[in-house]
């Protein structure tokens, strides 16, 4: 899910659509609970204390600040160094 997401444009929009997809892969990996005999899904709460990774959003930050690095860190010669210091030419 996260491939190439170094590039991408995290919107608030973005953010909230990748965090919806992210619970619903998780309840339907842990499942429903029961209680009382009754069934019901686990809360976002209950989700995040039993998955204990941080959440997509902050993943994608972490990648984002790897990749920079990476840029930082490149030969003067390439061109996605280029681009982030704006001196293009031609």
């Amino acid at each position: 899910m996260t491939y190439g997401a170094e590039t991408w444009t995290v919107t608030s929009k973005l953010e909230k659509m990748l965090m919806t997809w992210e619970r619903k892969i998780l309840r339907k990996i842990y499942g429903p609970t029961k209680e009382n005999g009754q069934w019901r899904i686990k809360t976002n709460e209950e989700l995040m204390t039993k998955y204990k990774a941080p959440d997509i959003v902050n993943v994608i930050k972490i990648r984002r600040l790897e990749w920079l690095g990476h840029v930082v860190r490149m030969n003067e010669t390439r061109s996605v160094k280029k681009f982030f210091e704006g001196k293009l030419e031609g």
